[in-house]
């Protein structure tokens, strides 16, 4: 009861007062103000070939902030990259505010927010993924993230200086820095010996998926082993509400002010809890609309950056079934599930709108316990290649990525482009112009016999209204080394996922 009654005692302020928190845009920039960025950042975007800064690196206004200072308007979080300062003000003061000459727009952030849902790991089944992308053939060419700084993004990170398969990381002073933008007063340390709720566990798992290996038990779970970080909480876990975006586009800011490259992040904007006249709906995850996702594609665009997301857990849900927000940036690598035996959707992953013009997810892996747990897998993958070759941009890398996974060029709304392979990656990023090991073939009529080469008797195959976009996974059953394909209504391709390669059957 004390705790139902703490909460109601600190909303209830909130209800009476009729305040929310709003996004403030702003119109205009001061072009003499020094860009908020390091040398370090700087130097990134040199090598990259980008352009060092521009008007989304200069600060806010002073000047706007004073103003709106003036008219009792108490700034929470401001975002160079967006032009905008988050408040939380009443319905009134946006009325008013929006009367301004400097003012843009005055948008409120009502909606539900949630973390991809996780449950705890068993480390025992997180060993199969990375035999699954081939993890050893980066310890093989004496590949783990090395000289490779990274930032994750998430819920919180309870425990993570006492966890057996991150003591590798404290003890070589592998984290560079921690920040709780809930609490901003508090140190960030505190976030390693204070929980609130189970959720303040999550970034620890998520860290461990990206650079995990206990040697007392011998079971790696990340490929990063070396890799640095900096981590930032940015969910408050006993509120779960669209009303935090600012943090988590504050915490990309202050990562790329550090000249930090690749970020994860398993947090996702969907739907609410609360009031359904809050949500986000599903045509809005279309890549534009949310403030996270605009962030997210600036991000990409125009900072370099290397965004790993978290497709998203609501695959089963059929009010919404697709993934969430910024998943649906089309710079983002946003990262679905499979399972683990025949490498297709797992029920839960979310999949991509048909109405998306690209393919969502990009990728995927094995994750038993949400796409929290399969994104951090591939931003060690991505970590380990950044490494091997550090002058890959984040476009390049993405497409690298891209083609080393085992379904290429033949991707889909379900899985992407499928599982990364770190034998192909590395092959890749020191020949770029090899080619698919998939193939495409030409099937007239209503039926296909395919001759397939498998050690298992079961392969998973795609049935598609056109080349991006699944009708049903299914699973055929090999006889006498061939699979007979019969055509669907509605169907124009078939992709037979074999593990080693695809075919891609397209009907006349």
């Amino acid at each position: 009861m004390k705790k139902i009654f703490l909460l109601s005692f600190l909303l209830g302020p909130l209800f009476v007062s009729a305040q929310s928190k709003y996004w403030i845009y702003l119109k205009d920039k001061n072009v003499s103000d020094f860009p908020a960025i390091s040398k370090a950042t700087i130097e990134n975007r040199r090598n990259l070939g980008i352009d060092v800064s521009d008007d989304t690196d200069l600060p806010v206004k002073a000047d706007y902030l004073k103003q709106l200072s003036d008219r009792s308007v108490a700034v929470v979080k401001q975002s160079r990259w967006l032009n905008a300062v988050s408040a939380v003000i009443s319905s009134a003061q946006a009325m008013e505010l929006r009367q301004l000459d400097f003012v843009k727009e005055v948008i409120p952030m009502n909606s539900g927010f949630y973390i991809a849902q996780t449950k705890p790991v068993e480390r025992s089944q997180m060993a199969p993924v990375m035999s699954q992308v081939q993890a050893g053939s980066f310890a093989k060419a004496g590949i783990s993230g090395k000289d490779v700084t990274i930032g994750v993004i998430d819920a919180g990170f309870y425990g993570a200086d006492s966890s057996l398969s991150l003591k590798h990381l404290f003890s070589n002073n592998r984290i560079l820095g921690i920040r709780d933008y809930v609490k901003p007063d508090r140190p960030g340390e505190l976030l390693y010996s204070t929980a609130e709720s189970f959720s303040d566990m999550h970034g620890t798992e998520v860290l461990a998926a990206i650079s995990g290996i206990d040697d007392q038990d011998q079971i790696q779970y990340g490929t990063a082993l070396n890799s640095k970080f900096y981590l930032a909480r940015t969910d408050y876990s006993l509120r779960e509400y669209r009303g935090e975006e600012d943090n988590w586009i504050a915490a990309m800011e202050w990562m790329d002010s550090l000249g930090v490259r690749l970020i994860n992040t398993s947090l996702g904007y969907a739907k609410g809890f609360s009031d359904p006249k809050e949500n986000y709906i599903p045509s809005q995850m279309d890549g534009k609309t949310s403030a996270i996702t605009r962030a997210a594609q600036i991000a990409s665009d125009k900072k370099g950056i290397m965004l790993v997301v978290s497709a998203g857990n609501e695959g089963d849900d059929k009010a919404w079934g697709i993934l969430s927000a910024p998943a649906d940036a089309k710079g983002v690598l946003a990262i679905g599930a499979t399972n683990n035996k025949l490498w297709n959707r797992i029920g839960y992953s979310s999949t991509g709108p048909e109405f998306l013009p690209y393919i969502k997810p990009n990728v995927s892996c094995f994750s038993l316990y949400g796409t929290s747990l399969s994104a951090p897998v591939i931003t060690g993958f991505a970590a380990c290649l950044m490494q091997a070759n550090p002058k890959l941009t984040n476009k390049e890398l993405i497409e690298l990525i891209e083609r080393s996974a085992h379904l290429y060029p033949y991707g889909n709304n379900f899985v992407g482009y499928g599982v990364p392979l770190a034998s192909r990656a590395l092959a890749l990023a020191k020949a770029p112009y090899l080619p698919s090991y998939s193939k495409m073939v030409l099937a007239k009529g209503r039926s296909y016999e395919l001759n397939v080469t498998t050690e298992d008797g079961l392969v998973a195959i795609y049935r598609k209204k056109n080349k991006k976009d699944v009708l049903s996974q299914q699973v055929a059953k090999v006889q006498n080394g061939k699979i007979t394909i019969k055509r669907q209504n509605g169907e124009h391709f078939t992709t037979v996922d074999l593990k080693d390669y695809a075919v891609e059957v397209q009907w006349d």
